[in-house]
């Protein structure tokens, strides 16, 4: 999806650092707030017990059905018109709240129509970008064989965290972003479901890595003891075309001391050129 893509993208930098401060151990690898799964599609597959969740019903159908039924996805948009009436038409199914009338790969095609040709992914406005669909057919095929051992979920994330929590577990979290509330507002995601998602993860038995925009009211949020508040920063895409360099900053905050996988992946770089380790591919 180029759309998601593109989001990917601009938080390449965000994606690598976190990727770089994964706990050295782990054996279950949980995503909180899968979105487009921008760390978990560049994460290599290993022997860890994966975890896609994703509030979103539409987004964990398209990722089911992505997994399970690739072929029937791609015969479904074989035929699809980039076409402002056929968008426009989708786009009122969807804000009506129809999506979930239609079978799972029916609506599986119809999310995917919608995001590939909105504009900015917003699912509101026709994109007019001319584009065939039969170009992401290769990787669809690609994610479907990533995805074949992920197990995929739609739940809340308070649920979603008391269901898979162990000693051996990790979960990244990347919510929405503090005082974001407009562009997520099909999510409802409010300062109490901040306070929620603190809560939740302060008191579990494994690991746990969030990424936020940096504020006061997040840092006020997460000042807790044995808490870990990382400062780091990337490349503004947005304020580019205005601000050439322009920084935003973001929090990385976790329950453990980060800094030993990035020791580790330095001491490696001494022996191997090839340190980006990171293989995979992006839905």
């Amino acid at each position: 999806m180029n759309s998601f893509m593109s989001w990917v993208g601009g938080k390449k930098a965000l994606r690598d650092a976190v990727l770089a401060r994964f706990p050295p151990y782990y054996e279950r690898y949980i995503e909180v707030f899968g979105g487009a799964g921008w760390v978990l599609f560049r994460k290599p597959p290993g022997m860890d017990f994966e975890v896609y969740n994703d509030f979103n019903g539409n987004l964990a159908n398209l990722y089911r059905c992505v997994r399970d039924k690739p072929n029937k996805l791609k015969y479904k948009l074989r035929y699809v018109l980039d076409s402002r009436e056929d968008f426009d038409w989708i786009a009122s199914l969807h804000k009506r709240g129809l999506f979930s009338r239609f079978r799972d790969v029916d609506r599986a095609a119809k999310f995917y129509q919608l995001i590939r040709y909105s504009y900015a992914s917003g699912l509101d406005s026709f994109a007019s970008q001319p584009h065939s669909i039969w170009s992401d057919f290769p990787m669809i095929d690609l994610a479907a064989r990533r995805l074949q051992k992920v197990v995929v979920e739609n739940k809340d994330f308070e649920k979603l965290i008391r269901q898979y929590d162990r000693p051996v577990s990790f979960f990244y979290c990347d919510p929405p972003y503090f005082a974001t509330e407009n562009y997520y507002k099909d999510v409802g995601f409010k300062t109490k479901d901040h306070i929620r998602l603190r809560d939740s993860l302060m008191d579990i038995k494994g690991k746990f890595l969030v990424s936020y925009n940096d504020c006061p009211e997040i840092r006020e949020l997460w000042d807790k003891p044995n808490i870990h508040i990382e400062e780091i920063s990337r490349i503004n895409n947005l304020a580019q075309r205005y601000d050439g360099g322009s920084q935003y900053a973001e929090l990385l905050i976790s329950n453990y001391d980060t800094s030993e996988r990035l020791r580790a992946v330095r001491q490696l770089s001494l022996f191997d050129d090839e340190t980006d380790n990171f293989g995979g591919i992006i839905l």
